[in-house]
């Protein structure tokens, strides 16, 4: 029974270790990427006083 504790353990820990190689290889590098580019681009102005428009 123990050995299926060790072998459950090794499992879990491989899974987890896997699931954070592919995010700090690939999901953090597109998540940074995507705010960078949001940071970048230019922002709206509005011409009109919006509180103008309520009246």
């Amino acid at each position: 029974m123990s050995i299926f504790g060790i072998v459950l353990f090794l499992l879990i820990g491989g899974m987890a270790f896997w699931m954070l190689l592919f995010l700090m290889g690939f999901v953090l590098p597109f998540w940074i990427t995507l705010g960078i580019g949001q940071q970048m681009r230019p922002k709206r102005v509005f011409e009109k006083d919006e509180t103008a428009d309520k009246k």
